[in-house]
């Protein structure tokens, strides 16, 4: 028989907009369950751009990106939610009291009394094409942690902000950083690519990754160059995949939400067309939407509590300021 977790909230998604909902239930005194696709909380920033400098969240000029998740996983801490990471939250049900009962990937069913959606733009899909048998064997798709790449050589293939952000990242701890790249332009901030230019990494443009090859782990890169007949071979112990990331709904696309360009539609208490269903930060879509993590913080905050009136409603609306239970 499968898991079964009973909670009052159960976020779907750990990014900031999910651990910030996290604190917001835990400050109701609603027990809080988060769950998410991705293997560690942060989302984006988290699997992304764990090194990049953040500058537009309220109150801080710039802090780094896994500093940033930090912050945010302490502030959640305080109220102890559960997490259930790795894990896509596949199909929704109802009890017969009408409570949602969500069932996770491997079959772990939550049965919460509110549902917050907090998926971002979705989960990610990627893929090199070629190489992806070393998985996990040399080849990966985030940077985690720049140390883990010290002393190696790496390709890092991709011309968007994650791809030069991990090259600038890499290039103080690597033995050699080599970017392939298919376009002859790129996409990344311009600042960026002049940083990376003069950074001693090198740059190869008009290219692709045919196949990654060696004993057990990756060992070499086999690229080719636009217009050239023979195929570049470099040796490599490390090769980041940062191709850009394609993100659907998934699973959640069949739970019967009112969806407009792919986004859950919701009303001015982030409720969605499903019963007990909420919905904050990038995932949602109405008239006026702002895409920002600010504007994602302010709805989840809205969500959680119209949750907590709806679970009980002698509770008022205003959760008050933290500062009064110090």
């Amino acid at each position: 028989m499968s898991a079964c977790t009973t909670t009052d909230i159960l976020i779907v998604g750990a990014g900031p907009t999910g651990l910030y909902g996290a604190f917001c239930a835990g400050f109701r005194g609603l027990r809080t369950v988060v769950t998410d696709a991705l293997p560690q909380p942060g989302g984006q920033i988290a699997a992304l751009y764990p090194e990049k400098e953040i500058r537009d969240v309220a109150g801080l000029p710039g802090v780094i990106g896994r500093d940033f998740v930090a912050a945010l996983l302490g502030q959640a801490a305080t109220y102890e939610p559960q997490y259930l990471l790795g894990l896509q939250a596949v199909a929704l049900d109802y009890s017969e009291a009408g409570r949602p009962r969500v069932t996770l990937a491997d079959g772990h069913v939550v049965d919460a009394g509110a549902v917050i959606l907090a998926a971002g733009i979705g989960a990610f899909t990627r893929a090199l094409p070629a190489g992806e048998e070393f998985l996990g064997r040399g080849l990966s798709y985030f940077v985690p942690d720049p140390a883990a790449h010290a002393g190696h050589d790496v390709l890092i293939v991709g011309g968007g902000d994650s791809a030069v952000d991990w090259a600038l990242a890499l290039q103080p701890v690597a033995r050699s950083v080599t970017l392939v790249h298919r376009r002859a332009t790129f996409r990344a901030h311009a600042a960026s690519v002049t940083a990376l230019t003069g950074s001693g990494a090198r740059i190869i443009t008009d290219a692709v990754v045919e196949a990654l090859s060696g004993n057990g782990t990756v060992q070499r890169a086999h690229v080719r160059v636009r217009g050239e007949p023979d195929l570049r071979v470099f040796p490599v112990d490390s090769v980041v995949a940062a191709l850009g990331f394609a993100s659907n709904l998934g699973p959640l696309a069949e739970w019967g939400l009112r969806l407009r360009r792919r986004s859950a539609v919701v009303d001015s208490r982030m409720r969605t067309n499903l019963d007990r269903v909420y919905a904050a930060g990038d995932i949602t879509d109405y008239e006026g939407k702002v895409r920002l993590m600010s504007v994602g913080f302010g709805e989840v905050a809205t969500a959680v509590n119209n949750a907590a009136v709806m679970l009980d409603p002698e509770l008022s609306l205003s959760p008050g300021h933290s500062t009064d239970t110090v």
